[in-house]
């Protein structure tokens, strides 16, 4: 059996005012044109989940209500305050209690970027990859039975994309 997970780190948010609550921060414009981008993404190659789980925090809250629409069927989303700013470990410790076979994470970075780096065997011939910007998605399979087996460094990465690959350096789709 292969199980499949997809990272994804939050879109772009707002730095209007730097002294904001950080739980709070919202999408800027850049950010929802990036996260509909990677869910247009997501389905055109029908990278589709069926759980999302995803921090909850605004700005990955606002991340999943643009991307969910756009896959069919749309799938359960679980927010977790666990995976606000959460460390590799703690992401792979909830993943890991799920049993469906297909399984979708937005969080943040840096635990969202190493967890990434952490699973896959061979890192995608991506420049990007190591800095995991904003809604930079890796689709990664393992050749596991169920979660609990799934391990670290055993991961195939299927795929990797950053929005700017998707949009350009205009902010629209081209």
């Amino acid at each position: 059996m292969t199980l499949r997970l997809i990272l994804i780190r939050h879109a772009k948010s707002n730095w209007d005012n730097p002294f904001a609550d950080d739980h709070a921060r919202i999408l800027n414009g850049r950010g929802q044109d990036s996260a509909r981008a990677i869910g247009a993404w997501l389905a055109e190659r029908r990278y589709l989940p069926d759980l999302v789980l995803c921090s909850d925090a605004v700005r990955a809250r606002q991340t999943a209500a643009l991307i969910l629409p756009l896959l069919h069927p749309t799938p359960p989303l679980r927010l977790s305050p666990r995976l606000y700013h959460a460390a590799p470990d703690t992401m792979l410790d909830r993943i890991k209690r799920e049993t469906v076979p297909v399984i979708a994470v937005i969080g943040h970075n840096p635990g969202i970027g190493i967890l990434a780096g952490e699973l896959v065997r061979a890192a995608p011939d991506h420049r990007r990859f190591s800095d995991y910007p904003t809604c930079a998605t890796t689709v990664i399979d393992f050749d596991a039975a169920e979660w609990g087996a799934v391990r670290r460094h055993e991961g195939n990465c299927v795929d990797f994309v950053v929005p700017r690959d998707l949009i350009g350096m205009t902010g629209h789709a081209e």
